[in-house]
């Protein structure tokens, strides 16, 4: 029999599985490309089985969450895995997908009537094991209802995203994560006219036995770089970029 400490530990280690939180030793080989995002998770790897809340009030947040989480699924759906994106209010055009590497017909589009629609859906589709991720928009979501959708992909293993656009009704979850993406200006480069890759202010609001932390990031065609921003004598500040996908 162990010393009570040893116990304690052992405990903790068997509940940071089954929130989806890999051991150190399966964190390399299961990391997705977020580079020091990830760091702030235990074992330095993103929980899969687990539900990603994201706060988005404002209609730009909304675009820069759906850009995020498009490339998030671009690795979670490598493998030929298949998504569902549910909705009341669907704005996202499915073939903008395609420049985060996601095949939109890929994705199964649910458009319902009622938020109390999308959030049954999303329970029982977070319940197939053959889905890499389900994705909800929702309004506001109550802490029995996310009870519900975490011990879903606690037996399934399926990552859950909810998208919650109304401020008024943001009551406490058991969310493992809480995020806030909001968009930031491109950068061309080398002088090259039009848009730059897609940018975003990441934060991480909340993490569960983990770090929160606040980073910038940029989708460059093929993965994620994270751009640290260093001030130069001059007073200017120049975009240092280390490709992390």
């Amino acid at each position: 029999m162990g010393s009570k400490s040893e116990l304690v530990h052992k405990l903790q280690q068997d509940i940071l599985m089954w929130q989806g939180f890999k051991p150190a030793s399966a964190a390399c080989a299961e990391r997705i490309g977020l580079g020091a995002i990830e760091d702030a998770f235990p074992g330095g790897v993103f929980p899969k089985r687990a539900i990603h809340e994201f706060i988005t009030v404002f209609p730009e947040d909304a675009a820069a969450s759906d850009g995020f989480i498009a490339g998030v699924l671009s690795n979670l759906m490598k493998d030929g895995a298949a998504c569902m994106w549910i909705s009341t209010a669907r704005r996202l055009f499915p073939a903008s997908l395609s420049a985060f590497n996601v095949e939109p017909e890929r994705i199964i589009f649910m458009d319902v009537a009622t938020e109390k629609d999308a959030l049954w859906i999303m329970e029982e589709a977070l319940r197939c094991e053959g889905l890499a991720a389900v994705v909800a928009e929702v309004d506001g979501l109550s802490l029995i209802e996310s009870r519900r959708l975490q011990l879903a992909v606690e037996e399934s293993g399926v990552t859950g995203f909810i998208l919650r656009k109304d401020a008024r009704r943001m009551a406490s979850t058991i969310a493992t994560a809480r995020w806030q993406i909001s968009p930031l200006p491109s950068v061309l480069e080398n002088g090259m006219p039009g848009l730059g890759f897609p940018r975003w202010q990441v934060e991480l609001l909340k993490v569960r036995n983990g770090i929160p932390g606040n980073w910038i990031m940029e989708w460059a065609g093929e993965g994620f770089l994270e751009v640290k921003r260093v001030l130069q004598q001059d007073g200017w500040r120049e975009d240092e970029k280390r490709k992390i996908g």
